[in-house]
C-alpha cells in the first residue's frame, strides 16, 4: 500500500451555497470514479476555495456524499493576480496498492486550464 496524492478541481458560476455544493459533490464522484476509488482509500481530504466563493464549506458538501468519517479541511487559496476565479480545488489523500502514474488527476469547468497538460 502506498500513500498517494490526487488533485482535482473546478469552478463555480456564482457564489451560492447550492453552486459551492454541486460543483464540490461533482469533483470530488469524479475523482472517485475515474480512479475507481472507494470510501476506505482515503485518508483525508484538502479543500482550497479562492476569496470570492464565501457562502459554503467544500467539505461540508462532501461530508454529504457519505465522507463524515473522513477528515476534512478547508482553506483559503493563494489570492494571486492571475489566478483563477471562484476555483475550488482538492487534494485527496488515498492509501492505495497502485502506482503514481495510474491516478486520473480531475480538472472540470473553468479549471480545465489549470493542467492542459492532462487528458480528459
Amino acid at each position: 500500500m502506498r500513500l498517494l496524492g490526487l488533485r482535482g478541481a473546478t469552478t463555480c458560476d456564482a457564489n451560492t451555497k447550492a453552486e459551492i455544493e454541486v460543483k464540490t459533490q461533482r469533483l470530488v464522484q469524479e475523482m472517485l470514479e475515474r480512479n475507481a476509488l472507494i470510501h476506505d482509500d482515503i485518508v483525508s481530504i484538502i479543500f482550497t476555495a479562492t476569496d470570492d466563493l464565501t457562502a459554503e464549506f467544500p467539505a461540508t458538501a462532501a461530508r454529504a456524499l457519505g465522507l463524515g468519517d473522513v477528515p476534512l479541511l478547508c482553506a483559503r487559496e493563494l489570492d494571486i493576480d492571475h489566478g483563477k476565479p471562484r476555483c475550488i480545488r482538492v487534494l485527496m489523500h488515498l492509501q492505495v496498492d497502485r502506482e503514481r502514474a495510474s491516478l486520473h488527476h480531475v480538472y472540470l469547468e473553468g479549471a480545465r486550464t489549470l493542467r492542459d497538460d492532462l487528458p480528459e
